[in-house]
Parts: structure tokens; C-alpha cells; sequence
């Protein structure tokens, strides 16, 4: 008979085949902070061209006037490029809007989920807040993989006991330290996403679904039971992942849009300032062996793109969550560290 395969690790990053760094990058890091280091990537870029040039600037606009066409088409972009963005996000936020038959319905199917998980958890109410919410249907899937080894604990298949043992220790041990990170974190903030996408729950169904596969004869009514009710869990936990999910990406895109007004202006008022009032003859001198005049059109530009690099930030993450998130139910997309391969015949 086949076994389960090697456990995958506990975390998202873990499992993933990227470098920590990396991961850290894509999703773990401050959309601000990973802009600002964007910019400060352009801006040293710039001045690192300027200084291996073998033509400087200040030659070039004895001839043309560069500064002057690139801070008009900056101009433009931003403008365009703005607009567009909020229109975007307008358009996918638009689906919160909706006639009364339609929001009553949306309102039918969020409460029947919640009936579907307080039935679950064992409780008369589910919690309101997010990050309590999935702590409660954790829980509920740490107590019904408590419930299945009690279940099976009289049985004489003794492999069946020791791959149940195997799976309820890693779905205990799993399921308190999600829970200690959900402690603290605030629904808008990655962390309850996070914690979220770390709880593996389709790794857990697959090797749920191979033991009652493997060990059916040895099944109980009793067994049957508990083993219907931790997959049901597992499932409703699946299903609030997505929906909390959603949620987010909808939170993250209005953040986005605000974001871009706060860093639009400003670099819209760079670049005007460049086109109306920047004289190149005014400026003179050099510092750090860079010509002043560098210094100068590099920051304005680097302050112009701002808008762009808060937006390929945010994206980065909304992306990479998409991507690693594709599938709901026990199928793997991507290469994990999960190890071995899985007889699965």
C-alpha cells in the first residue's frame, strides 16, 4: 500500500521553491517600503548611467532637449496612467454594487455559511471578525481530527492508527500555530491572509481522503462519522480562505487607488514644475563627481515614476497571492517541498 508522501512544511514560504528573499519580496514586505526601494533603484540607476555615459546631459541638451520630452511624456503617463488604474479598480469594485434582490441574496448566502459553520464549531454564534472567524473553524478542524483518532483508536488495522496518529499530530500541531499568529492581526493587514494561506487544508483533505481510500474496510460507523465531519471542516475552511481572500484583494485595490491620489499629485507637480520652470543654465556644478544637473533631473524622475512603482508593488503581491491560490481543493500547481513523490495507485 502507498503511503501519504512527505508532509509539506508548515508556511507558505516554506513550501514555496523560492528563496526566502524573494518570498519575503512578493508578499511579506510593506507595499511603501518596496516602492521606496524601487525608487531608490531607479534613482541610483540613473545616476549610474549618467556617470558611465560617455556623453554627459548637460552636451545633450546643448543640442536637443531630452529633459524637456521626457518630463512631457511623464506628464501624459501619469495622467493617463492614473486614470486608467482607478478606473480598473472602479470597474472591479463595481460588483459591490447591485440592485436590493441581488444584495439580499449576497446577504442569504453569507448567512447560510455562517449557519454552515456555526453547525461546524459546535457554537450558537460564529465570530464576527475575521481573524477570529478562521481561528474558530481551525479550531473546529484541530477538535474533529481529535474526534477521528479517538475513533479509530480501538481499531486493529495498526497501520490505519499509526497514519491517522502521523496526520492528527501534523493538523494539531499545525493548527496551534496558526491560530497563535491569527492572535493579534487586524483584517486589512496581510497578516490574517497570510495565516490563512499558510494553513495547508488541501494538503490535509488529500491525505485525509488517501487514508479512508486505503483503509475503508477498516472504517467504522463511528470512524465514518468523525471522518465526515473533519473533511466538512477542512472544507468550510477552504471556503472561507477564498471568500476572506476576495475580500482582501477588493481592500488591497481600494488601497491601491487611494495610494496612487496621495503619490499622484505630488509627482504631478514635479513634473510640470520641470517643464515650466527647470533651467538648465542655472544649475552648475558637481557633486560626488556627477554633475548637478543630474542629480537633479534623476530625482524629479524618480519622483515622476513613483506612481507606477506603488503600483507594480501592490501588484507584485495581489499577483503572487493569485498565482500560489488557483486552486481550491487538494490539487498542486507548483513545485513544493513536499519531497518525495506519491504513490498514488
Amino acid at each position: 500500500m502507498s503511503g501519504d508522501g512527505s508532509q509539506p512544511s508548515d508556511t507558505m514560504a516554506k513550501r514555496s521553491a523560492s528563496p526566502t528573499a524573494k518570498h519575503w519580496l512578493l508578499l511579506n514586505a510593506n507595499r511603501w517600503l518596496i516602492t521606496a526601494v524601487l525608487m531608490l533603484f531607479v534613482f541610483v540607476g540613473l545616476l549610474v548611467v549618467a556617470r558611465v555615459s560617455p556623453v554627459s546631459l548637460r552636451a545633450l541638451m546643448g543640442t536637443a532637449d531630452p529633459v524637456e520630452t521626457l518630463f512631457q511624456a511623464l506628464t501624459t503617463a501619469l495622467i493617463t496612467g492614473v486614470t486608467l488604474v482607478v478606473t480598473i479598480n472602479s470597474l472591479v469594485l463595481s460588483q459591490e454594487l447591485g440592485a436590493v434582490e441581488d444584495q439580499r441574496e449576497r446577504l442569504d448566502g453569507a448567512l447560510e455559511f455562517r449557519t454552515d459553520i456555526e453547525e461546524s464549531i459546535d457554537a450558537p454564534i460564529s465570530p464576527p471578525e475575521p481573524a477570529s472567524f478562521v481561528q474558530a473553524i481551525i479550531a473546529a478542524s484541530e477538535d474533529r481530527a481529535t474526534d477521528f483518532r479517538e475513533a479509530v483508536s480501538e481499531s486493529k488495522d495498526e497501520e490505519l492508527k499509526e497514519r491517522v496518529d502521523d496526520f492528527v499530530d501534523n493538523v494539531t500541531t499545525h493548527a496551534d500555530s496558526i491560530r497563535e499568529d491569527l492572535e493579534d492581526a487586524d483584517f486589512g493587514t496581510y497578516e490574517v491572509v497570510k495565516a490563512a494561506l499558510d494553513y495547508n487544508y488541501s494538503w490535509k483533505i488529500f491525505r485525509a481522503r488517501r487514508i479512508k481510500n486505503s483503509h475503508a474496510d477498516s472504517f467504522t460507523d463511528e470512524a465514518e462519522a468523525a471522518y465526515d465531519d473533519l473533511l466538512e471542516s477542512l472544507k468550510l475552511f477552504g471556503l472561507a480562505r477564498e471568500h476572506f481572500k476576495t475580500l482582501y484583494f477588493q481592500w488591497e485595490l481600494i488601497n491601491l487607488s487611494r495610494a496612487m491620489m496621495y503619490v499622484a499629485v505630488p509627482a504631478l507637480v514635479v513634473t510640470m514644475g520641470m517643464l515650466l520652470f527647470f533651467d538648465a543654465n542655472a544649475v552648475v556644478g558637481t557633486y560626488l563627481g556627477v554633475d548637478v544637473l543630474v542629480w537633479i533631473v534623476a530625482a524629479a524622475a524618480t519622483v515622476a515614476v513613483a506612481p507606477f512603482l506603488l503600483l507594480v508593488a501592490f501588484i507584485l503581491r495581489i499577483a503572487t497571492m493569485a498565482k500560489r491560490t488557483l486552486a481550491i481543493g487538494p490539487f498542486i500547481l507548483r513545485d513544493s517541498s513536499r519531497g518525495e513523490e506519491i504513490n498514488w495507485e
